[in-house]
């Protein structure tokens, strides 16, 4: 019961980290080199700036990022305008270094800290967040990138974001000029140097495509990694669940658009977020949720809301312990979600139980008409 407990407190710290982070604030963590840490009260009213190691003392305080000495926010920009007129990382980290000048942690200019600066969004004013997890005293885990929590613009930028989307650029074209076979021989040969392998060992390694050009060549760092036969420690099989449920998830909105119009209804889908308006009444968002387990061994779903959109009905797709199909629909009006996410059990009570289906007919009755009688 006790670690049951835990868990659940876990959860409900995540949600309002989560949220906090979508408002814009900072959640934990040093601001990194050429940027600041600003504490300001709940109004947004700045209060002080906080140094390496301190930190608020009061509950409703917030920490956002702001851009830090010149000299520093200077140097942020030289790297990137080095990088898109030629400079790759380790000539960038020498010059860095022949001037004198450290790291945030007080260090040495490496590949892998350049690297690091030039693919972070906090430079163009992005909070991004959960790139990581360790949770519980579990290993840490690197997120795919669907699993980040993120507020673009929510600090005042340091790099113009069209020089930062040209890094991007470099950085992904660079790759495509070996194939997949030079690529994993890479891979594989610094496996074999190093015995194990990780995102920062890859980035620092001189003459090896980055570890975001692994990811989006091969899909994941994972699928590389089993392409070249190494197996993290950790169990990455959620990774591959997410990516499966995100692939269901087209098909599962064509078939609820051709139930709903079979009931007779009509649809309008946005094609940017999927959002269903029908009949012209309502909206409605399709989430696919994901089935864990517990260390008890208890089913969980956890669902989350798009906050920003807040369609009237959220229908929610339960996935069977497999995550392999279907194993109901819940059909969750806005006027009782007023949280950014919900997490559900095995059995939820009626307070929640009642919006459940064993299909989508429920969903189909609120959207089919009804002929009236002409009345004289």
């Amino acid at each position: 019961m006790a670690g049951e407990y835990s868990r659940e407190l876990s959860v409900k710290v995540f949600t309002g980290q989560c949220r906090l982070i979508e408002l814009g604030f900072r959640q934990g963590g040093p601001a990194g080199y050429g940027l600041r840490r600003r504490l300001v009260d709940q109004a947004g009213a700045t209060k002080s700036e906080l140094a390496r190691g301190e930190h608020k003392s009061i509950q409703t305080d917030r920490v956002v990022l702001i851009p830090g000495p010149p000299e520093e926010v200077d140097a942020v920009r030289w790297m990137y305008r080095s990088f898109v007129d030629g400079k790759i990382e380790r000539e960038i980290a020498n010059s860095l270094n022949e001037r004198g000048l450290t790291s945030d942690l007080g260090r040495p200019w490496t590949r892998g800290t350049v690297h690091q600066i030039l693919i972070n969004e906090k430079y163009i004013g992005n909070n991004v967040w959960n790139r990581g997890s360790f949770k519980l005293k579990k290993k840490r885990v690197r997120n795919s990138t669907d699993m980040w929590i993120r507020s673009e613009g929510a600090f005042e930028s340091i790099v113009d974001r069209s020089l930062f989307e040209a890094a991007q650029v470099i950085i992904r074209e660079r790759s495509y000029k070996l194939s997949d076979e030079e690529m994993l021989e890479a891979l594989q040969q610094l496996l074999q140097n190093r015995g194990y392998l990780s995102g920062l060992v890859i980035d620092e390694t001189e003459r090896l495509p980055s570890s975001s050009a692994y990811q989006g060549r091969f899909g994941s760092l994972l699928r590389a990694y089993e392409l070249v036969g190494f197996t993290p420690d950790h169990d990455y099989q959620y990774i591959e669940i997410n990516r499966t449920l995100r692939r269901m998830h087209p098909q599962i909105v064509t078939d609820t658009i051709a139930g709903i119009k079979k009931a007779g209804g009509w649809v309008e889908q946005d094609s940017a977020t999927d959002l269903l308006t029908i009949n012209g009444e309502f909206k409605a968002s399709i989430v696919v949720v994901r089935c864990g387990a517990t260390a008890a061994g208890a089913l969980r779903w956890q669902i989350r809301f798009d906050v920003g959109l807040w369609p009237d009905i959220t229908v929610a797709v339960r996935m069977d312990q497999q995550n392999r199909a279907p194993l109901d629909y819940y059909l969750l009006p806005r006027i009782d979600m007023t949280k950014p996410r919900l997490r559900l059990a095995e059995n939820n009570g009626v307070s929640l139980d009642a919006y459940r289906f064993d299909t989508l007919d429920g969903l189909f009755d609120l959207a089919a008409r009804v002929e009236l009688l002409e009345v004289a």
